[in-house]
C-alpha cells in the first residue's frame, strides 16, 4: 500500500474568484494522488518519478471563494493524511503527541481587500531528538502551535518563506551519520549533501519537523532559495564560481540543488495557469525519463541564466507580491556585475508597473535585503569597486578575498543594480495611482530592522508618495555570532556612518541615489514578521519565539506599528 512520505503543503491558493488550489505531496511509490474536500471540491493527479522520488502536484478545483473547506489526502483511494492518532478513531493530524485541527483550504472571494502575509527566513533544521535546542525554540513551530489553538481567522493568507529553507552546507549530526552510510565523508564534499538523493533526505528532516507538517498543510506558502538551500556564498563572484567549477563534485551539486529546489519550492509558487504554459513541467509528468528531463533543464539553467526564471508574481487582492531571484540570476562578470541579468530585470519592472493603480500595497520579495545598515552598505559597494580593479591590481586581490570572506554580495556589491531598483521604487510610488506602501521583504542576515528610504522632493518623477520600508526579517531557526551583532549595530551608528564615508571616498563612489535609515530594531533571536493589509492600511507587527521557564515556547511581540501615513 502506497504512503505519504512528505506533505501536504498547501500552496497557490487562487485569489481571483476561480476557485483552485494546489496541493504537493511525495509518496513513497507511484500512485494517483487525491485530495477530497469536504464541501465537494477535489482534484487528482498521477505521480510523476524524479530519481526514484514520486510526487505529485494536485489541481484542486470548485473550492467557493469567500469559504474554508477541510481536506484529506487519498493515495489510489486510500486515506493518509489525516493520519490517526494511536488508539483514535477518527483522523487528525498529529505532533509530538498534539492533535492538530484538520488541514483546511482557505479560499478568498474575489473582492477580499485585505491579505495577511507572515515572512521570514534561514531556518535550520530543529534537533530530531526533543531537549534542550541550542539554537533556541523554531519560529515556525511555535506559530503552528499557536495558530491550532487560535481561531481560523487568525492564520496567515500567505506564508513567504525567503531563503534559506534547508543547508546542504551545515548539515546535522544526525544527517551527517547518514551521509556516513553513503560514501567516504573525508573526500569532498564531505559533510555537505553531494547528489538529488540527499538533498531529500534535507526536505524529509525539515518538513517532516511534525508540527511545521502540519503548518504548511494548512497555511498557502511561497518560497525562494537563498545561497545555503545550495551552498553559501553561491554565485558571489566570477572567480569564486570559476574555482567551484574546478572541482569533481560541483556539478551534480548544483545540478542537484536546482533539481531539488524545482521539485520541492519552485512548483508550488505557480499558478495552474502558469503550470499549463511550462513545457517543463509537461515533460516531467507526460515523458518517458522524468528525470533526465529535469537533469538537463537544471545543467541548462546553471550554465546559462537567461534560459529560465525563478522569480514570480502573486496578486492576493489589492496587494502584489513580486518575488525576484537574487542568487541564480546573476551576472558575475566584475565589468558588467548585475544582481539581476537584463532580460529577469525588464520582466521585473513590467511585473512592478503591470495595471498602476490595481494593487494598494507592493512587496518585493528578494532574499538579500536592498537596504543595509550604511557603513555596510558603502562597504560592499567600495569593495565591489575594488573587485572590478578601480584601485589597481594589489586592491583587486584584497577585494576578492574580503568579499568571501565577509560575505559583501548584497544589493549594495551590485551597485547598478541597487541603482535600478532605486529607480523603479520612486517609479512605483510616484503619481497619483501609487501604492499607500512598497515593502521590501527580506532575510539572510540572522538579525531583523525596519528601514525607511526616502528620495529628493525635486526628483524628476516627481515626489514619492508612498511609503518605502526595507522589512528584513531574520532567522527563523539559526543565531548569529556576537561579533556580527556588534557589527550591524555599529553599522547604523555615526561613527559606523562615518567610516562608510571614508570608505565611498577611498572608492570614488557617488552617492546612493536614495537615503534611508533605521526605524526599528536590529532584534536578534528566532522571529517572524506579519503584514496585516486592509485596503491601504498597513500594520507591521515582529514576534520571537522564546521558551518559558518550563521549556513551552510562544511567540512573543517585540515590535507592532503601523506603516500607512
Amino acid at each position: 500500500m502506497t504512503e505519504l512520505r512528505l506533505g501536504p503543503v498547501l500552496r497557490h491558493v487562487a485569489w481571483d474568484g476561480s476557485g483552485t488550489a494546489t496541493v504537493w505531496v511525495e509518496a513513497d511509490g507511484a500512485c494517483t494522488a487525491e485530495v477530497r474536500c469536504a464541501d465537494g471540491a477535489s482534484g487528482s493527479a498521477p505521480t510523476f518519478e524524479v530519481a526514484g522520488h514520486h510526487y505529485a502536484l494536485v489541481l484542486v478545483e470548485g473550492l467557493t471563494p469567500g469559504t474554508s473547506t477541510t481536506y484529506e489526502v487519498r493515495l489510489d483511494g486510500h486515506g493518509v493524511w489525516p493520519r490517526a492518532p494511536h488508539g483514535a478513531e477518527a483522523p487528525s493530524a498529529t505532533a509530538n503527541g498534539r492533535v492538530f485541527p484538520p488541514s483546511v483550504i482557505r479560499t478568498p472571494s474575489r473582492d477580499a481587500g485585505g491579505a495577511r502575509v507572515a515572512f521570514g527566513s534561514c531556518r535550520w533544521a530543529r534537533p530530531a531528538k526533543e531537549g534542550h535546542d541550542p539554537i533556541g525554540p523554531d519560529a515556525l513551530d511555535t506559530l503552528a502551535l499557536r495558530l491550532a489553538a487560535a481561531d481560523e481567522a487568525d492564520r496567515p493568507d500567505l506564508l513567504f518563506l525567503a531563503g534559506d529553507q534547508v543547508y546542504a552546507d551545515e548539515t546535522s549530526k544526525e544527517t551527517q551519520l547518514w551521509l556516513a552510510s553513503r560514501r567516504d565523508l573525508r573526500r569532498p564534499p564531505g559533510t555537505q549533501v553531494a547528489d538529488y538523493e540527499e538533498y531529500t533526505h534535507l526536505y524529509d528532516e525539515s518538513w517532516g519537523d511534525p508540527e511545521v507538517r502540519w503548518l504548511l498543510s494548512t497555511v498557502p506558502s511561497c518560497m525562494i532559495f537563498d545561497d545555503h538551500d545550495v551552498i553559501d556564498d553561491w554565485n558571489t563572484s566570477g572567480s569564486w564560481l570559476d574555482e567551484m567549477r574546478a572541482t569533481d563534485w560541483w556539478e551534480e551539486r548544483i545540478v542537484s540543488g536546482l533539481m531539488s529546489y524545482w521539485v520541492y519550492q519552485h512548483l508550488g509558487n505557480l499558478s495552474p495557469e502558469e503550470l499549463d504554459r511550462d513545457e517543463l513541467y509537461a515533460a516531467v509528468r507526460e515523458g518517458t525519463d522524468p528525470t533526465a528531463a529535469l537533469r538537463q533543464f537544471a545543467a541548462r539553467a546553471d550554465r546559462d541564466r537567461t534560459t529560465t526564471r525563478w522569480s514570480y508574481r502573486r496578486d492576493l487582492g489589492r496587494t502584489r507580491l513580486l518575488v525576484v531571484d537574487s542568487r541564480a540570476a546573476r551576472v558575475l562578470a566584475e565589468d558588467g556585475r548585475e544582481m539581476v541579468d537584463e532580460e529577469e530585470a525588464r520582466w521585473v519592472r513590467e511585473q512592478a508597473l503591470d495595471a498602476p493603480g490595481s494593487y494598494d500595497h507592493l512587496l518585493l520579495g528578494t532574499s538579500l535585503p536592498w537596504l543595509l545598515p550604511p557603513m555596510i552598505h558603502d562597504l560592499e559597494s567600495w569593495d565591489s569597486v575594488l573587485c572590478g580593479g578601480g584601485r589597481g591590481p594589489r586592491w583587486t586581490r584584497i577585494g576578492e578575498r574580503l568579499r568571501r570572506k565577509a560575505d559583501l554580495e548584497h544589493w549594495a556589491a551590485f551597485p547598478r543594480s541597487f541603482g535600478e531598483l532605486a529607480d523603479l521604487v520612486a517609479e512605483v510610488g510616484s503619481g497619483p495611482e501609487a501604492p499607500a506602501t512598497v515593502c521590501v521583504l527580506s532575510g539572510d542576515v540572522h538579525h531583523a530592522y525596519i528601514a525607511e528610504a526616502a528620495w529628493p522632493r525635486e526628483r524628476p518623477g516627481g515626489e514619492v508618495g508612498s511609503r518605502v520600508v526595507q522589512l528584513t526579517c531574520s532567522p527563523v531557526h539559526n543565531s548569529v555570532p556576537g561579533y556580527m551583532k556588534f557589527t550591524f549595530r555599529m553599522g547604523w551608528s555615526g561613527v559606523g556612518r562615518g567610516l562608510g564615508r571614508l570608505l565611498r571616498l577611498h572608492g570614488r563612489l557617488e552617492h546612493p541615489p536614495v537615503a534611508w535609515d533605521r526605524t526599528g530594531g536590529p532584534w536578534f533571536g528566532n522571529q517572524l514578521m506579519t503584514l496585516t493589509l486592509d485596503g491601504r492600511h498597513a500594520d507591521l507587527r515582529l514576534e520571537q519565539s522564546r521558551a518559558d521557564r518550563d521549556g513551552t515556547a510562544s511567540l512573543v511581540t517585540v515590535d507592532e506599528r503601523t506603516l500607512t501615513r
